[in-house]
């Protein structure tokens, strides 16, 4: 699948800004499975600084700084996105023969070491997502629910299927009941949210075991009523989890729609929780208390015959090469 994801955030201020500094993450990453083929950031008012940088955990960070006066910032991330072979890792960890049980899972990341014959540095390198996080807090009570699809002797892919799927039955998709900030001790009194809140309930559940999970965000092409056509604006960002499996690697999943992560989901940038890597962060000067926010996504499945795999390079608006 070939898709082109434009990601349009548009603030609005009853007083004029001074100025504003701020993060970017909504450029794909390259990884296994998903190459970003074209990608273009444009800032309106024009940035005086604008840099590019990989992050901590190797996620797309773009910093801005618009030094002009302004009531209006828009910042727009245009991209050209190949998926393909996602299903295969869920395949592969699925297969009798490359199967491991979840204790052993457990105790394998949490034995790893980078150098010497029995070296794992995958292992080793996940072994930071095992701790708790900012909006991520171990406790009891996520590992008692957890329990019920983490009986002994089962495998570990199994079971963190097992759990997403309970988290879809067990939790309300419901808007407006939690922010960005909500804790899981939150969700797990309304049991209800959206996607993010999920995805960090799923990681505590696998942190609280002992095992490595992270937070990734991203785009999930949505399908339109049949025989309607799709709508601009009704894709939005969306946020899964990721559970390490010694020997396979990474294995994501969806407990927001209750399915392995495939060839429609476009993956953005990944870290400990939504702190890591909110789409856009920073700090504005002004007089003004409030804010409009309006936030729209696009992702447009393309033609083949308009896949840009083999087109050169071109600058954008500000005469910087797309990458």
């Amino acid at each position: 699948m070939t898709y082109r994801v434009v990601h349009r955030t548009e603030y609005s201020y009853p007083s004029t800004v001074s100025s504003s500094y701020g993060e970017v993450v909504m450029l794909p990453r390259e990884q296994a499975g998903q190459q970003c083929l074209s990608s273009s950031l444009v800032i309106s008012p024009e940035p005086t600084d604008l840099r590019e940088r990989l992050d901590f955990f190797g996620n797309r960070t773009t910093y801005f700084a618009v030094l002009a006066p302004h009531t209006e910032l828009t910042v727009t991330a245009t991209s050209v996105v190949r998926v393909r072979g996602r299903a295969a890792a869920v395949e592969r960890a699925a297969h009798p023969a490359d199967s491991i049980g979840w204790w052993p899972a457990r105790d394998r990341v949490q034995a790893a070491v980078g150098s010497g014959p029995n070296a794992e540095p995958d292992a080793l390198d996940a072994r930071q997502y095992v701790l708790g996080s900012p909006l991520v807090e171990l406790s009891d009570e996520l590992r008692e629910y957890a329990a019920a699809s983490f009986r002994t002797g089962a495998g570990l892919l199994d079971a963190a299927m097992s759990l997403s799927s309970r988290i879809h039955r067990d939790f309300e998709y419901l808007p407006g009941v939690t922010e960005v900030t909500s804790t899981i001790a939150e969700v797990l009194d309304h049991r209800a949210g959206v996607c993010q809140d999920f995805a960090h309930v799923a990681i505590g559940c696998l942190r609280s075991l002992g095992l490595a999970a992270r937070y990734v965000s991203g785009y999930l092409e949505t399908q339109p009523p049949p025989g309607q056509q799709k709508l601009l604006g009704s894709d939005a960002s969306h946020a899964w989890f990721s559970v390490f499996v010694p020997g396979i690697g990474w294995i994501d999943l969806d407990p927001t729609n209750d399915q392995p992560v495939d060839d429609r989901y476009v993956t953005t940038a990944w870290g400990r929780d939504y702190t890591d890597v909110p789409p856009v962060k920073g700090v504005i000067f002004t007089r003004g208390d409030r804010q409009v926010l309006r936030v729209s996504v696009d992702v447009l499945r393309l033609d083949p015959a308009d896949d840009p795999a083999d087109a050169p390079s071109e600058p954008d608006e500000r005469g910087t090469p797309t990458t």
